[in-house]
């Protein structure tokens, strides 16, 4: 039974009692000096102000004090709220012993998630949430910003396209925001909100939810109250996938909070920013900015995925680039000159149409068209949607058009023969297994005779290498740390040293190919 308050005294009238009662000895002491002969004001000498009561300082107001951390890891592991979930939970220690058994998974979506965990952990900061859901992209998406899943979901936090509209996610032909880093996880977050209040403010209810939809979720609930059951989200009928989805979360935090514990080898990455937001006047293409800024196109498109044609038609008219980049690209941007920028826009494919008859329309080249929207042959097929650019500047610059045709990949295709397999045709066309798997929207390793298989442009991977450099290993290095420090991407890395790259140590020897 609550206790009655009224006859007790309470916190705010001590406190008030307490400030007036130093207010009056104030007064007094001041009452005694104003009777004492005043001395004669010396004009040279400084006027202090007395403090009012609003001024005062009280002993107990304190200067906030700005947290430090060692890494992202640490500070994410001062924000988990969820820890009191984990004891002695078998279904939680079922999904520890299988993370534990290939912790390389889990240590390469992070390292794959290095350029995007701060932000999202910042995002969680502002909004007061568990810092133990910046651990879910690698429940969801192993932190691949192109992941895809059978059911059509899509990017770091798997929107399906339905909710991805709900929450305001553009998706077009050339834009899709469900793969836009700072756009989906904004909407991800405002989802994860939106259900953390619909379920009583229980976040595991909120996280089977997002994974198992707010029906399913409510229906498991409505049907243990119905039998007298507890409505709990460890006690709810719920599926399979679901069942697993939350303690899967829980033990990979658990992990992290104590990584050496379960061999868990999680490389630093440092608690700042690896991109900013430089807002566009014009469209581009994600080649011309890698100029621009000297970077690899690829590391890019990694910022910047929802442009699904590596050009910013449609979407938001920014671009996100790494933090030691974006002055150089906006001082970039601002000395381009009219003639210099390439519009774009798209073309729908009507009856009748030849690709030369666009081509004239437009005054462009077959070739270029050709090559732009990767035609293996001059043939189009109604409603097909064409990218067709055009100088922004009065005039046609014909030489531009035409850099930004070669700056687009002729295409190659593989027809799969009886006995293929991806690793067999990776080393035969010289290319690695896990882009031939993205460039074909490959989930896994299967594949159908008779099946054509897109290739990158040819002569894209016989590009002869710098001469290369070797780096010895330092304590605390990182993969994230040594490709920032020399300027390169973390999948080269990966490539060029393929066995000593899954975990780091002090001393071990780095073979690179640094751009002259």
């Amino acid at each position: 039974m609550p206790s009655d308050s009224s006859n007790s005294p309470q916190p705010d009238a001590l406190a008030a009692s307490g400030r007036a009662l130093a207010l009056a000895i104030c007064l007094a002491i001041t009452g005694c000096q104003s009777t004492s002969p005043q001395a004669p004001m010396d004009s040279n000498a400084q006027v202090r102000a007395v403090p009012t009561v609003q001024d005062t300082l009280w002993l107990t107001d304190k200067a906030p004090v700005e947290a430090t951390y060692a890494d992202i890891w640490d500070r994410i592991r001062q924000g988990f709220k969820l820890q009191d979930h984990l004891d002695s939970n078998p279904r939680i220690e079922q999904q520890r012993l299988l993370f534990s058994s290939r912790p390389n998974s889990i240590e390469m979506a992070s390292e794959r998630g290095s350029p995007y965990i701060h932000y999202i952990v910042e995002q969680l900061e502002e909004r007061d949430m568990p810092l133990e859901l910046a651990l879910l992209p690698i429940i969801e998406s192993a932190y691949n910003p192109f992941a895809y899943s059978p059911a059509q979901a899509v990017g770091l936090w798997q929107f399906i396209p339905s909710t991805g509209r709900h929450f305001n996610l553009q998706q077009t032909s050339w834009y899709d925001g469900r793969r836009d880093i700072t756009a989906s996880t904004a909407a991800a977050l405002r989802y994860l909100t939106y259900l953390h209040g619909l379920f009583s403010d229980d976040w595991l209810l909120a996280l089977a939810a997002y994974n198992a939809g707010e029906g399913t979720v409510s229906r498991a609930i409505e049907r243990n109250q119905k039998l007298g059951l507890p409505t709990d989200y460890w006690n709810l009928p719920l599926p399979r996938e679901t069942r697993d989805y939350v303690p899967k979360l829980l033990a990979l935090s658990q992990m992290v909070q104590s990584p050496e514990a379960y061999g868990l080898n999680l490389n630093p990455i440092a608690d700042e920013p690896y991109f900013e937001v430089v807002a566009l006047k014009q469209r581009m293409d994600l080649a011309r900015v890698a100029d621009m800024v000297d970077l690899d196109e690829d590391e890019i498109y990694q910022l910047n995925p929802a442009f699904t044609r590596r050009i910013t038609l449609d979407g938001p008219q920014h671009l996100l680039v790494p933090t030691d980049k974006a002055e150089m690209f906006a001082a970039n941007l601002a000395l381009m000159k009219p003639q210099d920028l390439v519009d774009w826009q798209q073309y729908k494919v009507r009856p009748g149409d030849t690709l030369g008859a666009i081509a004239n329309k437009y005054r462009l080249s077959v070739n270029i068209i050709r090559d732009i929207n990767r035609l293996r042959s001059d043939r189009l097929q109604i409603g097909q949607v064409l990218s067709i650019p055009q100088s922004a500047g009065a005039a046609q610059s014909k030489e531009l058009l035409h850099a930004v045709a070669r700056s687009q990949p002729a295409p190659r295709s593989y027809r799969v023969r009886q006995g293929d397999n991806l690793w067999d045709i990776a080393k035969k066309q010289k290319i690695s297994v896990r882009d031939l798997q993205r460039w074909n929207n490959l989930s896994g390793s299967n594949l159908k005779v008779g099946q054509a298989l897109f290739l990158q442009a040819a002569g894209t991977n016989q590009q002869a290498k710098p001469a290369p450099t070797y780096y010895k290993v330092k304590k605390g290095d990182s993969l994230y740390v040594i490709a920032k420090r020399f300027n390169v991407q973390i999948n080269n890395l990966k490539t060029w040293n393929p066995r000593d790259s899954a975990m780091l140590k002090p001393g071990q020897t780095l073979t690179l190919y640094i751009p002259r």
